[in-house]
């Protein structure tokens, strides 16, 4: 019986709001060398910042996601506050395309 490996990263980006309050959301996993990028992607990112109030209304906001093998992190941002290095990992998992596949790095919509 084939054993699934678990992934070493996993990281989930949902957006909501917007004018029409759409939610979507994309996930992406990585194992072994394959997880180094995402890695460095999350590192990079400031998830104990406190974040910063955008005004304006129906804008988008975004929750990012991250396990790497047990640690768990989550940020809560409105859009005006998705910049470099959260953008880049935001556009990395966004940018995955949908592969089936235990080990395939995967992305979904909903």
């Amino acid at each position: 019986m084939h054993q699934r490996d678990e992934p070493d990263v996993s990281v989930t980006v949902v957006r909501s709001g917007g004018i029409a309050g759409l939610r979507r959301e994309w996930h992406a996993e990585a194992c072994g060398a394959e997880a180094k990028p995402w890695l460095a992607l999350i590192e990079g990112c400031p998830w104990d910042e406190p974040v910063p109030e955008t005004p304006g209304a129906d804008r988008f906001q975004w929750q990012v996601s991250a396990a790497v093998g047990a640690a768990r992190r989550d940020a809560r941002m409105p859009d005006g506050a998705v910049t470099a290095p959260w953008r880049a990992l935001i556009d990395a998992v966004r940018g995955v395309p949908a592969v089936s596949g235990p080990k395939a790095a995967r992305a979904e919509t909903s």
